[in-house]
């Protein structure tokens, strides 16, 4: 296994079945088919460790379907990618990774409305993940022409769900729509709800942009040191290993646990502690 030979390392971890080293074997096989993504395999390899162990894999097991879903979409198959997805919610109804893919998939076949409310179940399932809808909703709405409607959505979740990822789309969504000084606005109200130096370098942004030439030296130098301060601030982190990264992951890279990412960055995690 550690040489990358991974076809004999699975035949010989195979053979532990029915010995006292199988629990050993099947989660090196599992490691195997996570590596190979082997999901079919997977699913069937964790089934067989709860059986083994009496935990529940049921997470895990979800996400397995997820990606096979996952796969079929680019390639239209749909149908397959929605049979799936029952299976997941089969094995774990509070997956809500099962919903944003069923919204691509409403998406992919022309059904704007009906993604949008998939997507907007996720609000009652788990309201941290919408902050992953924002850029899909709002081009959802785009489409349908209702641009406005969905930025006032996007502004109740962010009034009820702050996130500095919500913030971002919001902010971005009103500085194109209805200009500098409502984004400005915006960028003020949300500082005083939820002061985050991510959220000042913003609104710098957009001082910058209404300053007069002699000033804007000056707040480009302040904007500068703050975007440098909080580089490390803008990171998703692994709530199991401590990995970092700039995006999100639902399989963490480092060691390689699902779900292990809560889509909220570094400084508004620290805020809430």
């Amino acid at each position: 296994l550690k040489a990358g030979l991974l076809d004999r390392a699975e035949d010989l971890f195979s053979k532990l079945t029915g010995t006292s080293y199988e629990q050993q074997g099947l989660k090196f096989l599992l490691e195997i088919y996570e590596q190979e993504k082997d999901w079919v395999k997977a699913i069937e390899t964790s089934q067989k460790m709860d059986a083994i162990t009496g935990d529940s894999s049921a997470k895990d097991i979800a996400h397995f379907y997820c990606e096979l879903a996952a796969a079929e979409i680019p390639h239209g198959r749909f149908a397959s990618a929605r049979g799936f997805l029952d299976q997941a919610l089969g094995v774990n109804r509070r997956c809500t990774r099962v919903n944003i893919l069923l919204g691509d998939i409403e998406t992919a076949e022309g059904n704007i409305a009906a993604a949008v409310e998939v997507w907007q179940r996720i609000e009652a399932q788990n309201p941290a993940y919408l902050s992953l809808l924002a850029d899909k909703l709002l081009a959802a709405y785009a489409k349908l022409g209702r641009e406005a409607e969905g930025l006032m959505l996007l502004k109740g979740y962010l009034s009820s769900h702050p996130s500095l990822d919500l913030l971002t789309a919001v902010f971005q969504a009103t500085l194109e729509s209805q200009g500098t000084e409502a984004a400005h606005v915006l960028l003020r109200q949300e500082l005083r709800r939820m002061p985050t130096l991510i959220g000042l370098a913003k609104l710098i942004d957009v001082q910058i942009a209404q300053a007069s030439p002699e000033r804007q030296p000056d707040l480009e130098l302040v904007r500068n040191l703050l975007q440098q301060h909080t580089r490390n601030l803008a990171l998703y982190k692994c709530d199991s290993c401590g990995f970092r990264a700039r995006q999100f992951y639902w399989h963490c890279p480092a060691c390689h646990g699902w779900e292990t990412y809560v889509p909220r960055r570094t400084e508004e995690r620290e805020l809430a502690a």
